[in-house]
């Protein structure tokens, strides 16, 4: 029976739609036009598709020569007059015709067996995935659990690792404890009890040979198997007394369709409870031959030819399926381009908004008084420092919005140079803010400030969390400190203070953000430890001004490369530094049998009147895990080890109140030893204590170790960082070397940037930014030349209005509106 042409007919107006969309690069489709011709007929015999059922259409279709063979102009020639054909389906004989709707989709056999749906509309990709076959409501779920929500999502979504099945052999040259392929016949399959499982064995065979195959607890492999069928077996083959035998191999039927699961590189994907492999890689390659078609070319041509880049599609299909490793490469460096570009130009957007969205306010700085408040501090600032006030100043004077990243290593005196910030913006009519992650870390903020303003200033008055220093730089300056701990009474009551612009510096935590407090004039804000802020939290502060400067800060060392990827809105100021006199903390790295000396040497500086800190093992992906460990070792370190000593815990499941209350006893003298998960990497301020001792620090990145041993060191005593590891592996080894042989932040970052995988340096989720899957902040050159394309690009068209760039815009604004609803 004749079928309707309508969905053959909006399959093949789509597909050429896309051809002239890309420039005729006959990349519309993988493979190219000419193989997705031929399929077409091929699938759709006489008889079956009226449309391709008119030998004048066919022959239209084949033409005279190939569609790769032909020049631009002759594929656009081509093109045209197959749409203009196709335009006359609109007044075939109606009952030749049936009523199409959108989006029209064409059923297909997929290279996995299963029957799927090909998109007509590049709206299809943000679809549910459970359009996919082989995915319900329930599968749905499961996926969402990976941040798989939709179609796009799916395809995007990119295999951890790959099964080298691609050496094929036969049975007799198959060698033990090598992954690889052998294509042989079913002798014989049953379901078999091996030990007290139910499970499979099969005796498989080719020319050369016959081998045993066995499946531990999957008996229904033993009915799958047909005997005398054609299978392909990939895996490992185990060496026993009998002969050598396939343990647990991957295995599918051989026939024309394309091989998914053995006999080439096999994609392995993250999986969750409920998920499997096979079941993993079907969804996926439904998702690819249904959808992959209408996935939509954004980057400009120019782009990929200057950066010799592969095809969007194509590199999608390769970073599932690639044919080799060489393609795989070439489909991830395509891929990470994508995220490092779309990243530079929202930060380049970012910075341009900031800057340019309003004018602002320049400061008429007094360098006589800043000088005057440098040479009034009890100790000398380092060259460095010098320069960075220098860099800020230039900013602040202009009349374009300062937005600077600074970035110095702990006790690098970054809060200093903040200081002389806030007070230009003070000595200009102005507030200015510092805005801290926790309480404690704003007090520590509320506190040096205090202490810096003492020594320039004729008198103070210090009262509950305000503070007024009499005679600085010719006038009265008042701090106050706003958190989200204040009585109710006191907190209106500052409210009411920086309206009314009775207080010049406020320092607080998110509770500056919140829509009561309304700034009378604010001029600069600072943030610190910016990193742990989102982006619209960072956004929240700036409107509470018109237009402030922006100065923010981080502790966390940040190789240059990566700055300008992460932070390419940011003007980057380094106090690279230290202050002179600084004791460099001794690291040790101590192995298991150690560790009592460990515990005795802590006894012993805590005899002295000094305090240590114990950090706990991280255990990945599980912060009740993290808790639970801490809170074990807590109790062993108390009863066991401590039991004379005065100990806190401290983790992340603590209520923020309870938090707060730890840390102060310890930074009091109350406690001798805080037992910590990771919560104090960054915080606290506690120059009392000498010792940090790290369980199981192979598990922690570089930075986090160089961030909790720079939570001792702050005093005049000699400190001590001891890294315990019970058995790393060789990259954790690495890590520990680096850590015991390097004390500077930024030689360590960089060791670090080449140690870590993508993306793992630094989370991008909570700064705001889109997350990087296939980039790899290592790969400098390609950092590089995203920002180099998006700089050409931006200042062309910073608007992506151009014609050539809409597409580029579209996806510009799903990735950044998708992060930002996210933070």
């Amino acid at each position: 029976m004749t079928q309707p042409y309508g969905e053959s007919v909006a399959t093949i107006r789509a597909v050429l739609n896309l051809e002239a969309g890309s420039g005729y690069a006959n990349r519309a489709v993988i493979g190219g036009l000419d193989k997705f011709v031929a399929r077409l007929i091929s699938q759709n015999p006489p008889g079956r598709d009226y449309f391709l059922s008119r030998p004048q259409f066919i022959t239209l279709l084949l033409g005279t020569s190939s569609y790769a063979e032909k020049n631009i102009c002759e594929r656009q020639q081509w093109v045209e007059l197959v749409l203009r054909e196709l335009d006359r389906a609109d007044i075939l004989p109606k009952d030749k015709t049936q009523t199409v709707k959108a989006p029209i989709q064409k059923p297909k056999t997929t290279a996995s067996g299963k029957a799927v749906t090909i998109a007509a509309s590049v709206e299809s990709l943000d679809l549910s995935a459970s359009r996919i076959k082989g995915i319900g409501d329930a599968v749905a779920a499961r996926l969402a659990r990976l941040g798989v929500y939709s179609v796009r999502d799916l395809l995007y979504f990119f295999p951890r690792r790959f099964l080298d099945f691609s050496r094929r052999c036969t049975v007799s040259t198959l060698e033990t404890g090598k992954e690889q392929t052998i294509f042989v016949d079913v002798w014989e399959a049953r379901q078999v009890m091996l030990g007290r499982m139910k499970s499979s064995e099969a005796v498989l065979g080719d020319e050369t040979g016959n081998i045993r195959a066995v499946w531990f607890n999957q008996p229904w492999v033993g009915k799958q198997l047909k005997v005398n069928t054609k299978i392909a077996v990939s895996g490992r083959v185990s060496q026993f007394n009998y002969g050598k035998v396939f343990e647990n191999p991957e295995w599918e039927v051989v026939d024309d369709r394309e091989l998914l699961h053995t006999g080439r590189l096999v994609p392995v994907y993250p999986l969750t409870s409920g998920l499997f492999p096979r079941q993993v890689r079907a969804m996926v390659r439904n998702a690819l031959d249904g959808y992959l078609v209408v996935l939509p070319e954004f980057l400009p041509l120019p782009v990929r030819q200057r950066c010799g880049l592969m095809d969007l599609r194509d590199a999608v299909m390769h970073a599932h399926y690639p044919s080799d490793y060489a393609a795989q490469n070439k489909s991830r460096q395509r891929l990470a381009f994508d995220e490092l570009f779309l990243l530079q130009i929202g930060v380049l957007n970012k910075k341009r908004d900031w800057q340019e969205e309003q004018p602002g306010r320049g400061f008429r700085i007094k360098r006589k008084e800043i000088q005057g408040f440098v040479q009034a501090l009890p100790f000398k600032l380092t060259s460095a420092q010098v320069r960075v006030i220098d860099e800020i100043c230039g900013d602040l004077e202009r009349e374009v919005p300062m937005s600077r990243l600074l970035q110095g290593d702990v006790g690098s005196g970054k809060t200093v140079v903040a200081t002389v910030a806030l007070l230009a913006a003070v000595t200009n009519g102005c507030q200015g803010a510092m805005m801290a992650p926790t309480e404690i870390l704003a007090e520590q903020h509320f506190s040096t400030l205090q202490k810096l303003l003492s020594a320039i200033s004729e008198d103070s008055n210090a009262e509950s969390n305000i503070c007024v220093f009499k005679g600085i730089m010719g006038r009265e300056i008042r701090i106050v400190l706003l958190t989200g701990s204040l009585a109710a009474g006191d907190k209106a009551g500052t409210h009411g203070l920086i309206k009314r612009g009775s207080v010049d510096i406020v320092v607080g935590t998110h509770a500056l953000v919140q829509r009561e407090v309304k700034f009378a004039s604010l001029g600069l804000a600072v943030i610190d430890e910016q990193h742990r802020f989102g982006v619209l939290q960072r956004s929240a502060l700036k409107q509470k001004g018109y237009n402030p400067h922006l100065l923010v800060m981080t502790a966390t060392p940040i190789p240059r490369t990566l700055a300008l990827t992460l932070f390419g809105d940011l003007d980057i100021s380094t106090i690279d530094e230290m202050p002179a006199g600084r004791r460099a903390i001794k690291t040790r790295w101590l192995k298991p049998e150690d560790r009592q000396r460990a515990y005795n040497f802590i006894k012993k500086q805590v005899a002295e009147g000094r305090q240590s800190f114990i950090i706990c093992p991280l255990i990945e992906e599980s912060e009740s895990l993290d808790v639970k460990a801490a809170v074990a070792e807590y109790k062993r370190l108390s009863m066991e080890v401590f039991p004379d000593l005065r100990l806190g815990l401290l983790h992340g499941r603590l209520k923020n109140a309870d938090k707060e209350s730890v840390m102060r006893d310890f930074k009091a003298g109350r406690l001798d030893i805080l037992v910590s998960t990771s919560v104090v990497e960054v915080g606290i301020d506690v120059p009392n204590a000498t010792v940090m001792l790290i369980e199981a620090a192979d598990r922690f990145g570089l930075s986090q170790l160089h961030q909790f041993r720079g939570r001792v060191g702050r005093g005049e005593v000699q400190s001590y960082c001891i890294l315990m590891s019970e058995n790393p592996s060789e990259y954790g080894q690495e890590r520990l070397k680096a850590i015991e042989e390097l004390t500077d932040g930024f030689a360590l970052a960089e060791r670090d940037l080449e140690l870590r995988g993508p993306g793992e340096f630094f989370g991008t989720r909570q700064s705001g930014l889109p997350d990087l899957k296939m980039a790899r902040l290592s790969d400098t050159r390609l950092l590089e030349m995203a920002r180099r394309e998006a700089i050409i690009i931006f200042e062309k068209d910073p608007e992506l209005s151009a014609a050539e760039n809409r597409l580029l815009a579209l996806e510009y604004h799903r990735i950044w509106h998708k992060s930002i609803e996210n933070n």
